[in-house]
């Protein structure tokens, strides 16, 4: 996709929930290859615009496109065969599962020996597991879990579970990543560590990359650009520098940093 070419175009959603209104007419579209961060108070309706790009929560009114494709009608799934995937706010890892299983089944979305082979053992379908546990093992060793591979997965530190997640976004092999406050219970280092990553992978997959991020440093760090909510409205829109000195944006969220 040129970098000429927005890979998202967000066109006045609006997402209702009975009388409340979590998203309100927002725009913008996302520049292939940026890294775009989300940001607002909490309750500002970031998380609710994941879940309508995503396919989770249908939006009320609007148009969502990703390149030439509208995603409106879609499910979860076929946004995702499409390359987007996303991580959560919460963690969704198979906690008994090991650290490698989590992200090998993830990579299954790319497998094309059926069910019926897999059982029987066909040479394809063993080759594919393979290739399947080796590709898995690769994305670990980018996010710095490879030697923690067997470990099971509910028994990772806090700050590793969240880069399992992550690891797990990559194995779907996405155009399109969204990341939802990667960074939440890290520690200084783990964050500073963390926005080298996204830079990292960004580069190396040719990705494009959004974010929702509480910690404004990393934000105004690591993003190309940066788009502000509040009360589910678009206050802002910009590079970092202009976002953190808009009056709007200071009064609803930013304040004294």
């Amino acid at each position: 996709m040129s970098p000429d070419v927005p890979i998202l175009e967000v066109q006045n959603i609006t997402r209702r929930f009975s009388g409340l209104v979590a998203v309100n007419n927002v725009s913008f579209a996302v520049r292939t290859g940026e890294i775009f961060g989300l940001i607002g108070p909490n309750g500002a309706g970031k998380t609710t615009l994941f879940n309508v790009i995503t396919g989770l929560t249908p939006p009320s009114s609007g148009q969502l496109r990703y390149g030439q494709t509208s995603l409106n009608q879609l499910r979860p799934h076929q946004i995702a065969r499409l390359g987007v995937a996303r991580t959560f706010q919460n963690l969704r890892l198979f906690g008994n599962l090991s650290v490698l299983e989590n992200v090998a089944i993830a990579r299954h979305l790319h497998i094309h020996t059926g069910l019926v082979q897999s059982i029987v053992g066909t040479r394809a379908a063993k080759t594919e597991e393979r290739q399947t546990a080796l590709k898995a093992l690769e994305i670990l060793e980018l996010v710095g879990l490879a030697s923690k591979a067997e470990q099971t997965a509910r028994n990772l530190a806090y700050g590793d579970q969240r880069r399992l997640e992550l690891a797990r976004a990559l194995a779907l092999q996405p155009q399109l990543l969204l990341l939802d406050e990667p960074a939440a219970g890290m520690n200084p280092n783990e964050k500073g560590a963390l926005s080298q990553l996204i830079h990292q992978i960004r580069d190396r997959f040719d990705l494009t990359v959004i974010l929702i991020e509480h910690h404004v440093p990393l934000v105004m760090g690591l993003c190309d650009r940066i788009a502000v909510l509040d009360f589910g409205q678009l206050i802002a829109l910009g590079k970092p520098e202009a976002v953190r000195h808009d009056p709007a944006v200071i009064a609803a969220y930013l304040g004294g940093e």
